[in-house]
């Protein structure tokens, strides 16, 4: 027998009904995936490159965008590292490599190493590199008429960008001789209106009375001079009109087993380290022994080499 449902019960079935359609559409709602979310790219870093030049003539641009990290970019690559231990200076390894940083002697040293197996320990020095350090600039002192000025001592030229073939200007200097052995001082002179650095060996080739290489002669890199070996380079600061110098040593006897005469070079070419272009200066000479020895860049010429 069907039971007749009163007005009250049926009002109460229809509110049950009613809220149950809609908690199941509340959970349809709350059950809908989620759209995943494109990584996006992290934002590069804001950091300024600091320029390090190195032994070998190349140069390691390094950002330091916190304490932490540092990133490199050296021949082509970019290396990402991160901050660890050291006995002194800042170390930073990553990404195959380490690097070494410490300041001595006014100037801010630095080491890319190789790392080893470990990925913790550098074991194969790749560059030596150096960076002079900036120093807050001196006010300029009021002059008044009739009076002079004298530079203070000691002081150092803030941090430039690397000096370029078309502000240079290539002269020979003073020489010497003796032994066989010659020895002559060379001159880069900044031709430009800003000041600019060296650091390094120049790239120096020599060219025949037709404008073309002489590929039997050999540029070796030989630190210090000829008259002071091993010492490493230094950076070299060039404010406008000045000068930094290289020095050329070579050997005038032939040796009769291997050559009776020796090569003639009528122009020297020079590049800046970590530069392609090329300045060029006429200069004849002999060398024999199919080298030439080339020192780093100095500021000042030698003195048992000058005029």
């Amino acid at each position: 027998m069907m039971r007749r449902l009163t007005a009250p019960r049926l009002v109460g079935l229809l509110a049950i009904a009613a809220l149950t359609g809609v908690s199941a559409c509340q959970q349809a709602e709350t059950e809908q995936p989620v759209a995943p979310v494109e990584p996006q790219p992290a934002p590069a870093s804001a950091a300024p490159a600091v320029g390090y030049a190195c032994e070998s003539g190349a140069m390691v641009e390094a950002r330091y965008p916190d304490t932490a990290t540092a990133q490199l970019a050296y021949k082509g690559r970019t290396y990402d590292l991160r901050s660890v231990e050291a006995a002194s200076g800042a170390r930073y390894v990553g990404s195959g490599v380490e690097w070494w940083t410490a300041p001595r002697d006014g100037q801010e040293r630095a080491t890319l190493s190789r790392l080893g197996p470990n990925e913790e320990v550098g074991v194969a020095v790749l560059e030596q590199c150096a960076r002079p350090v900036a120093t807050a600039a001196a006010p300029v002192p009021q002059v008044l008429p009739g009076q002079t000025t004298t530079p203070a001592p000691g002081g150092v030229l803030p941090v430039s960008t690397p000096c370029k073939g078309p502000q240079l200007k290539l002269a020979a200097e003073g020489g010497d001789a003796g032994a066989g052995n010659r020895v002559r001082n060379f001159s880069l002179q900044n031709l430009g209106a800003q000041a600019c650095s060296l650091t390094g060996y120049p790239g120096v080739t020599v060219l025949d009375a037709q404008g073309r290489a002489v590929t039997s002669i050999r540029a070796d890199q030989s630190p210090g001079s000829y008259f002071r070996q091993g010492q490493a380079p230094t950076p070299v600061e060039l404010a406008p009109r000045a000068k930094a110098y290289f020095e050329v040593a070579w050997n005038v006897v032939p040796d009769e087993t291997m050559q009776k005469t020796c090569p003639s070079v009528a122009t020297l070419r020079a590049t800046a380290p970590g530069d392609t272009a090329t300045v060029s200066l006429p200069f004849e000479f002999q060398p024999c022994g199919g080298k030439i020895r080339v020192s780093p860049i100095r500021a000042e010429a030698d003195p048992q080499t000058a005029t």
